[in-house]
């Protein structure tokens, strides 16, 4: 047999190569070993498609989830007569054996998730008979339809916690759960559940906590869970949603129905103890609980007496601290619909379509005027800390919206059309001249922390804007072409801490921030800005972004003060000179973060302006500056240079003077007398 040249040189090239690959396919094939410890083993990921060998005699804690396990039987498991929690998720089980589980008398929870026990229900649920004493049970995932999930529960009678989502489930019949009565918590979320038979929970007398999220349930109109703590309801189509009255207190604390339908505030039991209700990302337009019209909720002194009736669903929510209404339809927010709830603290009607806020006082004498003009009452006052309303269409808040807000911390008024009044305004809508365009005013508000205008198209904002007010955070971003004058802040130089002016265009004449001493975040990206405001210099600054704008460097008078205190910076997006980085240098010895260094350039004029990154130095050579005493020391020669140059030239001419005087005359030139007579 003829070779080919060089096979053999170029076999020999590659078999390196060959036995690396090969090396590396059996280290690929060997699955890690297991992490032991005397009682918990975890073979997490491991690919195994049988039980480890030679595991701990006293083991409690076993981790097998994603493994290639495809079956228990009673041969491949070992003893393990101590095992209390076993975790065999995200497995190819089809088949579980029932002497297998009878083995395990201790196992008090099973977490058996995303496998395929549908395959072989019923034998599968005959083995679940062996686990008497199991407490949590995890068959999410197992593609169980409706008629399955009987045979697997009907055994398990010290079962407390079941986890059922991501199954096929499209019906719960009635019984279903009648071999667990002590389930305290119940997962069905993310199946295709549409209908619930009547008393399909009422032999779970110790329910508290149930998902019915990410079903497709239409109505609840006559819900009787007394029992449950925690409902969620998220992520349906619900229109409807109401509850059966009479017949003892309802425990409910967390009700969440967001992501569905509702076209109004639903109706809810007169006596329950809800701490936080969800009713975001629905379609509610009024939330009067009676009214199934849009636009339908204004309120008219003569309609009071039969509007309170309607309001028993707010009056018996005393208890609620967070409501969450943002995503819906609302055009008007009506201020004493929350009245009675008097530990509300947190309100959110984000992401609506309110144009005004209003609230129907009640004068001491029982006048009243719809404009908001008449004298409060003490009980009027809301207990809200924190609100937000941004994502609306509000031009100004009435000028009594902070006095029924005294506790009022925190409030979000960004993407609105909201114009701030100056201080020298008063509290007057409308900029407390006739005509003016409507402001709203933030100044001498006694508790006000955190204030957000962001994307209110706001261009111009007047001196002593927040006076008197003791913001901590300031959100003025997003607001193309606004201009901050010193005299803005003025009157938060000891209280403010964060500070965001991002994405307004600022260039260094709209841009005289103050000295601000307790200044710790600062963002001022995207902007125009070529310099640093100079009172920045004083503020102990943690925090500073100023990426997207046309700095050439930092000024050594801010490192001075912040490389004692800055711990992040972002800059990327910023013309800075390449040879002139030594306040780059000064930032990292400090060991201040630059998380976006890698994105950073400079730019080197004297090479007809090109880039390099800043991570790296740039390759090429910068112009050294002169040294100042070698400066002088070579103007004071050239001097003397010059000098003597002078000098020389002075003598010179007059050495040619003397030597060669010019002859007057010929004769002279000869030697003879300058005058003779002549004679005849």
């Amino acid at each position: 047999m003829r070779s080919v040249p060089g096979a053999g040189c170029l076999l020999l090239c590659l078999l390196p190569a060959i036995l690396r690959a090969q090396a590396g396919g059996e280290a690929k094939l060997r699955p890690p070993p297991c992490q032991q410890s005397l009682t918990k083993v975890s073979c997490r990921a491991a690919e195994l498609h049988s039980f480890p060998e030679s595991l701990p005699q006293g083991v409690k804690h076993l981790d097998l989830s994603h493994n290639l396990l495809q079956n228990l039987s009673e041969s491949h498991l070992p003893a393990l007569g101590q095992l209390e929690h076993l975790d065999l998720c995200s497995n190819l089980l089809e088949t579980i054996s029932g002497p297998v589980l009878a083995r395990l008398p201790r196992l008090h929870t099973l977490l058996l998730g995303s496998n395929r026990l549908h395959q072989n229900y019923r034998d599968n649920a005959m083995a679940f008979s062996a686990l008497r004493g199991t407490e949590m049970l995890d068959l999410s995932a197992n593609g169980l339809e409706n008629h399955m999930v009987g045979g697997f529960l009907s055994g398990l009678t010290a079962l407390r916690a079941l986890h059922l989502s991501g199954n096929r489930l499209s019906q719960l019949p009635a019984g279903i759960f009648q071999g667990s009565p002590q389930l305290s918590e119940l997962d069905l979320s993310n199946n295709y559940i549409m209908d619930i038979e009547e008393g399909v929970f009422e032999a779970l007398r110790e329910l508290a906590v149930l998902s019915l999220a990410l079903n497709s349930l239409h109505c609840l109109s006559s819900f009787s869970l007394r029992q449950l703590q925690v409902l969620n309801l998220s992520h349906n189509a619900l229109e409807i949603f109401g509850w059966e009255e009479g017949q003892g207190p309802y425990l409910l604390q967390v009700l969440d129905l967001s992501h569905n339908r509702l076209l109004f505030f639903p109706q809810l039991p007169a006596a329950h103890h809800l701490v936080h209700l969800n009713l975001s990302h629905n379609a509610i337009t009024s939330l009067d609980p009676s009214s199934h019209h849009p636009a339908q909720f204004v309120l008219r002194y003569e309609e009071m007496a039969s509007f309170n009736t309607s309001l028993g669903t707010a009056a018996s929510l005393t208890r609620l601290a967070k409501l969450d209404l943002s995503y819906n339809c609302l055009q008007l927010l009506p201020l004493l619909f929350f009245r009675a709830m008097h530990s509300l603290l947190t309100l959110s009607v984000a992401m609506n379509c309110l144009q005004d806020i209003t609230m129907e006082l009640v004068t001491r004498d029982g006048d009243g005027d719809r404009n908001g003009t008449a004298v409060w009452q003490e009980d009027t006052a809301l207990s809200v800390h924190s609100m937000d309303l941004h994502g609306n269409a509000i031009r100004a808040l009435p000028h009594w919206f902070f006095d029924v807000l005294p506790q009022l911390e925190a409030i979000d008024l960004g993407s609105n059309s909201l114009q701030p009044c100056g201080s020298d305004m008063g509290s007057t809508s409308g900029g407390g001249s006739p005509g003016a365009e409507p402001c709203t005013a933030f100044h001498s508000i006694p508790h006000l922390q955190h204030l957000s205008l962001r994307r209110n198209s706001l261009t111009q904002l007047l001196p002593r804007t927040f006076s008197q007010t003791p913001l901590l955070s300031l959100d003025l971003s997003e607001n193309r072409g606004l201009a901050v004058p010193w005299a803005v802040l003025e009157g938060l130089e000891h209280s403010l801490q964060q500070l965001w002016l991002q994405g307004n265009h600022m260039d260094n004449s709209r841009a005289e921030i103050p000295c601000l001493d307790e200044l710790r975040v600062l963002d001022l990206s995207d902007n125009n800005l070529s310099l640093l405001p100079m009172g920045l210099f004083c503020s102990p600054l943690q925090t500073l972004d100023v990426s997207g704008n046309k700095l050439p460097a930092l000024p050594k008078q801010a490192l001075m003060r912040w490389t004692h205190s800055l711990q992040a910076l972002c800059l990327a997006g910023n013309p800075f000179h390449c040879c002139e980085l030594g306040w780059l240098d000064e930032l990292q010895a400090a060991g201040v973060q630059l998380p976006d260094l890698h994105r950073a350039c400079c730019i080197h004029h004297s090479i007809t302006n090109r880039t390099a990154p800043l991570s790296s130095r740039p390759p090429w050579p910068c112009p050294q500056p002169w040294d100042g005493k070698l400066v002088l020391v070579l103007a004071a020669l050239l001097g003397v240079l010059l000098c003597a140059g002078c000098g020389l030239c002075w003598l010179r001419g007059n050495r040619v003077g003397v030597l060669h005087p010019q002859p007057q005359t010929e004769r002279e030139a000869e030697g003879g007398p300058a005058h003779s007579d002549t004679k005849v």
